[in-house]
C-alpha cells in the first residue's frame, strides 16, 4: 500500500513528469558497529543489541537520506511506518 497525504499530493503534482521517478524508501530500526572479526563470526542465532531503544522513533530514509522519523505499526500481517516527524532538509 502506497499512501500520499493531501499535502504530499499537492507537492507531487508540482513535480510533473519527475513525479514518476522511482526512489527507495527504507526504515532503519537501529544499528550496531562490529569489527570485521565479529562479522566473520556471525552465526544463526547470534544476537546483537542495536543502538536504539524499543520505544524510540525509527528513521525513514529515501535513497539512504534521512527524510522523516516514525513508529512501526502493523497493517494486517505486514509492517508499516507511521510518520511522526518530517526532517528539515538543508542545502546539499
Amino acid at each position: 500500500m502506497n499512501a500520499v497525504t493531501p499535502g504530499g499530493l499537492e507537492a507531487a503534482q508540482e513535480l510533473g513528469a519527475f513525479g514518476a521517478i522511482t526512489v527507495r524508501l527504507s526504515v532503519e530500526v537501529g544499528a550496531v558497529r562490529l569489527t570485521l572479526r565479529e562479522v566473520l563470526g556471525l552465526e544463526v542465532g547470534t544476537v546483537h543489541v542495536l543502538d536504539r531503544r524499543v520505544d524510540a522513533p525509527v528513521d525513514v530514509l529515501v535513497n539512504e537520506r534521512l527524510i522523516a522519523r516514525g513508529e512501526i505499526v502493523t497493517i494486517g500481517d505486514r509492517f508499516g511506518v507511521k510518520l511522526t516527524e518530517i526532517v528539515a532538509q538543508g542545502p546539499t
